[in-house]
């Protein structure tokens, strides 16, 4: 049985965790423009932009190189948390599980946080661990921040 492991880590935000879970869960057609450093296009394969289920298509870049990601998004209201469960793409070819969950706690009128949680399984102990992409979406969450505070 090949490595598997759970990563977790809060990015502190500002406004509103209802605004930044609006924007991951609804408006990810926006990332483009406001974050086109890592993300180059989103496009919608299976479903609408907000539906539960949806399968959707990320070009972005990971360490300098272009990168595609297929995910099948969950969406829970009640926690204001949308998870992003790995179909296909690149990060799938090293791992055999890979869930990211991101959640917005509003812990105070003035601390909010984007709680990241990365569930992951390689296919092969020869596989490196996906630290990389924690890293990733600790950016993409982080350099969001201001985008969703204009909106």
């Amino acid at each position: 049985m090949a490595t598997s492991g759970t990563y977790v880590t809060e990015v502190p935000l500002k406004g509103s965790a209802e605004k930044h879970y609006k924007r991951w869960r609804n408006e990810n057609h926006l990332f483009p423009d406001a974050i086109g450093h890592h993300i180059q296009g989103v496009t919608v394969h299976d479903g609408e932009w907000d539906s539960h289920g949806a399968i959707k298509i990320w070009n972005y870049t990971l360490d300098g190189k272009p990168e595609v990601f297929k995910e099948r998004r969950e969406i829970d209201d009640e926690n204001m948390a949308v998870t992003f469960r790995g179909l296909e793409g690149h990060v799938m070819e090293q791992l055999k599980v890979y869930d990211t969950i991101l959640q917005f706690i509003q812990k105070s009128p003035d601390d909010i946080v984007c709680k990241i949680t990365m569930t992951w399984e390689k296919r092969n102990d020869d596989s490196p661990e996906p630290s990389n992409y924690m890293k990733l979406v600790k950016s993409l969450a982080a350099d969001m921040d201001a985008h969703v505070l204009k909106a």
